[in-house]
Order: structure tokens, then sequence, then C-alpha cells
């Protein structure tokens, strides 16, 4: 099977996230919301849900960065926004590539890309960046809590900026780029 060219403009943003699980949810409203916004040309955007396999096949079309939004815990107060260079040393480290169509993590995701990569000669995203909230509650129930609905503006805006204005040094540290008002 050819693989298409690599293009290395192309972004894929994918939000992430159970729905189900309140603050889970994050990525999905994110991404929702970025849909309805003028997206370049080189970017597409995507509502994985909790269909990780989905999103590691997906990646072999060739993307050349990838964003993942999703609910992200770093002890941060709730509704704080993060973006964090995922790549290199300071990656998503596996720590369980069970195959699990309904229940796989990013790192899941990144290392049964590595897997399909391998098998297919495709290349994997040069860059993987990850906007991330910190969630108030992940219980079971449907809705994202106040903080978490009023960081997600603040996620379409920094993503569109990603898009837009191209991406942050390649070096950064993950970051807290701002908390949502509570």
């Amino acid at each position: 099977m050819t693989r298409p060219e690599r293009n290395s403009d192309r972004i894929l943003v994918a939000g992430v996230g159970n729905i189900f699980l309140g603050d889970d949810g994050f990525g999905v409203e994110t991404v929702r919301r970025l849909a309805a916004e003028q997206l370049p040309e080189h970017a597409e955007v995507v509502d994985i849900g909790v269909r990780g396999v989905h999103l590691a096949y997906q990646l072999l079309d060739g993307y050349d960065t990838l964003v993942l939004v999703d609910a992200t815990a770093r002890g941060g107060e709730p509704g704080t926004v993060y973006l964090i260079e995922a790549d290199g040393a300071n990656g998503i480290e596996p720590r369980n590539a069970l195959l699990d169509g309904h229940r796989m993590s990013p790192d899941a995701v990144l290392a049964l890309l590595e897997t399909l990569c391998a098998g297919t000669g495709a290349r994997p995203p040069r860059r993987i960046l990850v906007v991330g909230c910190e969630p108030a509650g992940v219980e079971e129930g449907i809705g994202l809590s106040p903080a978490v609905a009023a960081a997600v503006p603040e996620a379409v805006r920094l993503i569109m900026g990603l898009l837009r204005d191209g991406e942050q040094e390649s070096s950064a540290p993950p970051v807290a780029v701002g908390e949502a008002a509570k």
C-alpha cells in the first residue's frame, strides 16, 4: 500500500476524551467549537472522542504536526489551559499500549502509531503538542464543570494562534498558558 506524500504543513487537531465522564469531554467540546472557525487550508480538525485506534490510523496519512486536545491533570487549578510539547525526552511516555479501541489513552495511541509506522513505512508527526485543561472532575456525567467550560474559548484561541501564526519554540517546556475565570 502506498502512502500519500508527506506534506510538511499538514496539521491535525484531534479532540480526545469521553463526553460521559464530565470534564474528560474537554477535547471533544473544544474541537466542536474549533470546527466552526475559519481554519487554514493546511489544518484539519477531528473529534476522535474515545476512538484512539482511528486516530492512530488517520495519522498514517502524513501529518507534520499533531495537536491533541484533552483533559490533562497536572495539579493546577481546574480550568487551567496547558500547552505541552510532547516530543523527545519531554514526550508522552507509553505507559500501557493495551489495544482497546474504546479506552486508548493518547500515550497508547502514540505507541500503536510507532508500531504501525514501522510496519507500513509511514512516518509519525514530526511534532506533537497537547492543549490540555485541568479538569475539576471526571466522574460519570454529561457536561463540563463551569471552570472547564470557561476554558474552552481560551483553548480555541490558543489553537487558532498555533494554526495561523506558526508553532511555539520546539524546545519549549510544558507550560500553563493561562487560567480560565472561575
